[in-house]
């Protein structure tokens, strides 16, 4: 998803690109489907969204590809995901129209694609939109020869014409003319693009290249963040704002290394003066838990109100480790709000769980037009009459009401600037913000701040049932492995992972979750690194093997031989014109930054020092980013300093069984002996170990110091 922006239009060699325009909404749940097309087989949600256009889409695959050269037409890509509002918009005006759907099913193979179902595809498409017309973005549009090599890309179009603004109908008219009568412009310029991008986006060692120093690498890194950190609501630009776990991670990483320096300091004051605020913010959804995609505004107000798994999960880490390095119990209640989110809503009786919620919902079961963020905001009337009564022992008379609308910034008008409203879908509603700490509203209306506490938990239950009973958003049921193991990882959740893993991931390829689509990097680094986290949780020996198997097919399945470093899927796969490596930590930290660290860690629990060794030429291969830009790779940035650093290591539960996996794969376990018959930890840095301990006080010391 992309916020709107004005659409350019460029020509260049024949070829058209634009960038997002806006759009309405409004679907009629009255109508019975005039059409069903063949995308009704599919099980993606995204796809099955648009099952009932008077469009013959396919899904990607070579019934498709044959169709495109048998009748030699272009094929017209649309990439999305079914949480995605701008989706669901052009679905609405461009997708569901018949004159529109009649130019694309006569004239185009049309193709249909889930961007969390294949990613591989998005990547390799959104490089050329993105390369093509400085920007990206959701739902994406793409046309394709036959032989599947991109001439003209896009994000969003509306359906027709708006003053200099053409629309869909007009770009697909005028890319039917072309494909007649200059067929050849096109197909010549969109070579030109591609392969210009097959080696702008080469990543590779170069022969006698080493690893780039890591303080020099985290210094820059630390001194990028802060030079875009906005000082007075926390995070790391004006607006729109994301919660970008990565960054916060780093910079807790950055403290660990450098406590005794200013620097150190400030990332951490960074770190939690962001969480403050959006906890306090309305990305953080007061009433039924969760974070919310991203801020629209600067200070967390407003929000893009999806949400997604893969952030509750990160989320739930930075403030879980937020608050183990700063005891502070306002992080800790947030990590256990994003936990029971996700338990109560996400969860799948598998054991795993979807992928995301919505941001449109229709305001009443009525209602025959969804709205962003209705199923989630109030109107100063609602929260009268849910909480009329008067709260005994307060100054004057004062009602429940009149309490929670202080405390959360409700005004009668609505408290969304029009700004961050350009469709007026939230007029005169209240997007809740906690604008007051609790000592402070307690002492307003002249009430203890264990009372306040009591109202606000009372009237939060109160409006949570209400929304109940509100119509639900659309329910992403989709179980992306990747996405799984961000959530479970951490340790609170241990439980869940097993029973996920066991259930859903049994030994040998991964999947991407409940189809016959092979598991990409990403789902393969994810669950290795989930995999080192129940080992390191639960010292049960056959979740360290597993990890080592998966590691082992993930090498075969996408190391790059030549030039180190990891393809983003199979590069032998003749559709994907582009071998590609994600460099970049984004919404997710990227496969490869997670694999660079799961190798080292697999080096030291198995004693492998290939793994070291390739996790270095991981990170020599992204070493121009890292020295220029390590902003962009934060994750990154932290396997580099592990290597700098060290691992610090407890040794594992040694039981004795010399014939068994640790003992085979690390000699050094038969040399420790437990000390008095009690239970006995050695701490081993750089391959040398501390004097053994059996005091829990004195594990500690060692593992602070």
């Amino acid at each position: 998803y992309q916020k709107p922006s004005s659409l350019a239009k460029s020509q260049s060699s024949g070829v058209i690109f634009f960038s997002m325009a806006s759009g309405s909404n409004g679907p009629d749940r009255s109508k019975t489907p005039k059409h069903t097309n063949r995308l009704s087989k599919e099980k993606s949600s995204y796809l099955l969204q648009h099952a009932h256009n008077p469009v013959d889409w396919y899904p990607w695959g070579q019934e498709a590809f044959d169709k495109a050269k048998s009748e030699d037409k272009p094929i017209f890509l649309s990439v999305g995901y079914s949480t995605c509002h701008w989706c669901h918009v052009m679905e609405r005006e461009s997708f569901e129209d018949e004159e529109i759907g009649k130019i694309l099913s006569k004239n185009f193979v049309c193709i249909k694609v889930d961007r969390e179902e294949r990613p591989d595809v998005d990547k390799v498409y959104m490089t050329f939109v993105q390369a093509t017309s400085g920007g990206g973005g959701w739902p994406m549009s793409v046309w394709l020869t036959p032989d599947l090599r991109p001439f003209i890309g896009g994000t969003y179009f509306p359906p027709r014409d708006s003053g200099r603004r053409p629309g869909l109908k007009t770009v697909l008219l005028r890319i039917i003319e072309q494909w007649q009568s200059n067929r050849e412009t096109l197909e010549s310029s969109g070579e030109r693009v591609l392969e210009a991008l097959r080696k702008g986006t080469e990543i590779s060692a170069s022969p006698g290249e080493t690893l780039p120093s890591s303080p020099d690498v985290a210094n820059r890194c630390y001194q990028q963040l802060a030079h875009s950190y906005e000082e007075e609501y926390g995070g790391f630009r004006e607006a729109p704002k994301f919660p970008s776990p990565v960054n916060l991670m780093f910079l807790m990483s950055f403290w660990a290394v450098n406590r005794a320096s200013s620097e150190g300091a400030e990332a951490l004051r960074m770190v939690l003066h962001t969480l403050r605020m959006m906890a306090l913010g309305g990305i953080h959804d007061h009433v039924a838990q969760g974070f919310h995609r991203y801020s629209t505004d600067s200070s967390w107000h407003v929000p893009h109100f999806e949400k997604m798994l893969y952030d509750q999960g990160q989320l739930a880490v930075a403030y879980i480790t937020a608050y183990q390095v700063s005891g502070e119990c306002l992080l800790a209640d947030v990590a256990r709000d994003v936990l029971l989110y996700v338990s109560r809503d996400l969860s799948d009786k598998s054991g795993g769980f979807y992928s995301a919620e919505d941001a449109d919902s229709f305001p009443t079961v009525e209602s025959t037009e969804k709205r962003e963020g209705a199923f989630c905001v109030w109107t100063a009337g609602e929260i009268r009459e849910l909480l009329p009564d008067i709260v005994k022992g307060a100054t004057g008379a004062i009602t429940q009401a009149n309490i929670f609308m202080h405390h959360y910034g409700v005004k009668e008008q609505g408290n969304v600037d029009p700004a961050q409203d350009p469709h007026g879908e939230l007029q005169g509603q209240n997007v809740l913000i906690v604008r007051y700490s609790v000592e402070l509203t307690a002492a307003h209306f002249g009430i203890s701040v264990d009372r306040l506490s009591e109202l606000l938990s009372d009237a939060r239950a109160k409006l949570a049932e209400v929304r109940r009973a509100r119509p639900p958003p659309h329910l992403d049921t989709k179980m992306l492995a990747s996405w799984n193991v961000i959530f479970f990882s951490e340790p609170i959740n241990l439980a869940v992972g097993r029973k996920y893993l066991r259930r859903n991931l049994p030994h040998g390829p991964i999947k991407v979750y409940a189809s016959p689509i092979a598991g990409f990097l990403d789902d393969y680094a994810f669950v290795v690194c989930g995999l080192l986290d129940l080992f390191e949780a639960t010292q049960r020996v056959h979740w360290l093997q597993w990890a080592e198997e998966l590691q082992l097919r993930q090498d075969q399945l996408f190391w790059d031989s030549q030039g180190s470093g990891y393809f983003c899927s199979d590069p032998s796969d003749p559709t994907l014109l582009l071998a590609l490596k994600q460099d970049q930590d984004g919404a997710e930290p990227s496969a490869n930054s997670v694999s660079a660290m799961n190798l080292l860690r697999l080096s030291h629990l198995t004693g492998r020092q290939d793994w070291i060794q390739r996790s270095q030429q991981l990170l020599t291969a992204f070493s121009d980013k890292l020295i220029k830009v390590p902003v962009a790779l934060p994750d990154m940035v932290r396997s580099v300093m592990a290597q700098h650093y060290t691992l610090k290591q407890v040794l594992m539960l040694a039981d004795g069984n010399t014939e068994g996996f640790l003992y085979q794969r690390l000699p050094v376990l038969s040399t420790l002996v437990a000390q008095e018959g009690k239970a006995t930890a050695y701490v081993c840095e750089n391959f040398a170990c501390a004097l053994p301990v059996t005091c829990p006080q004195e594990l500690r010391r060692l593992l602070l110091e």
